[in-house]
């Protein structure tokens, strides 16, 4: 089992550089494929949402040329950055899948496509074994964005979401959030790959948890030769458990959280409750989320 594949989301925004950053050191230490993935914003989505509402809202024949001009440039701009990027790195860019002796090495490329990120980024990311996304400065204190959500419920991927200053390391000492319930299990499978890389892993819970069995979940990691360490970590009064996993995470030296994603809120289908909204809305780690 490993990563052979990865998607990036390059959206050209605050949150664009770190998560293609964090990709391509992914991609140098699996010797993986890492596409960069651009949806370039439709200006006829506009007129379309406007009319669908009623609204009978004018358009400018010009604004909207603008806007289509500034997407395209956008585009242009973001795939430049990703190209330098990974060139920088050593990844040759090609534009099918290596066969042979070839197939090991680090390799990149680019895609891009128009219409709403929400809809066409999940559909994309079926195709890969692991997704990163970027958390934007605009977004710090919300929950997730419509696309990181979407992902998330639709690609049956892993997704990591990145910092905008993403650590000097990766994947060297991993924290992993568990809870015994099939969720935990869910994110562990998915990133056993990362995990058998990793130097040390920690494996913990929070709060008084009875059915975790924690020392279980380290034989299964250690029957796949992880280095896995138990940490059950007492609950604090007035400490959210995930506000106190990500504590204990940068305490101990983590560089990267492991974790399932869950829904809470069920007129939304949302997915970051709980620990997990506490996590995403607030790391300065790369934290892995699997539905």
């Amino acid at each position: 089992m490993t990563i052979r594949t990865i998607l990036v989301g390059a959206s050209g925004g605050s949150a664009s550089g770190g998560a293609v950053a964090l990709a391509t050191r992914l991609a140098q230490r699996f010797g993986a494929h890492l596409e960069g993935f651009h949806v370039k914003f439709d200006p006829n989505e506009i007129i379309i949402a406007a009319s669908g509402g009623g609204l009978g809202m004018p358009m400018d024949g010009a604004w909207i040329d603008q806007m289509g001009s500034d997407a395209d440039k956008l585009a242009s701009e973001t795939k430049a950055a990703f190209l330098a990027e990974t060139a920088k790195k050593g990844l040759a860019h090609v534009e099918e899948p290596p066969a042979g002796a070839a197939a090991s090495a680090a390799t990149a490329g680019w895609h891009e496509n128009t219409g709403r990120a929400a809809v066409l980024l999940p559909a994309r990311a079926r195709f890969f074994d692991l997704v990163v996304l970027g958390r934007s400065d605009r977004v710090i204190d919300q929950p997730a964005s419509d696309a990181i959500e979407r992902t998330l419920l639709d690609s049956g991927r892993p997704v990591l979401l990145a910092p905008a200053t993403p650590p000097a390391a990766i994947g060297e000492t991993i924290a992993v959030g568990w809870d015994g319930s099939a969720r935990s299990v869910h994110a562990i499978a998915a990133a056993l790959p990362l995990l058998k890389k990793a130097k040390q892993v920690l494996i913990m819970t929070v709060g008084d948890r009875p059915d975790a069995d924690l020392p279980s979940a380290c034989a299964h990691l250690r029957w796949h030769g992880v280095a896995c360490e138990a940490r059950a970590i007492e609950g604090i009064s007035g400490v959210a458990p995930g506000e106190h996993l990500l504590s204990t995470a940068r305490d101990e030296g983590c560089d990267v959280l492991i974790m399932g994603a869950f829904g809470h809120a069920p007129w939304r289908e949302m997915l970051f409750g709980g620990a997990t909204r506490t996590i995403v809305g607030h790391s300065l780690l790369p934290v892995m989320l699997m539905h």
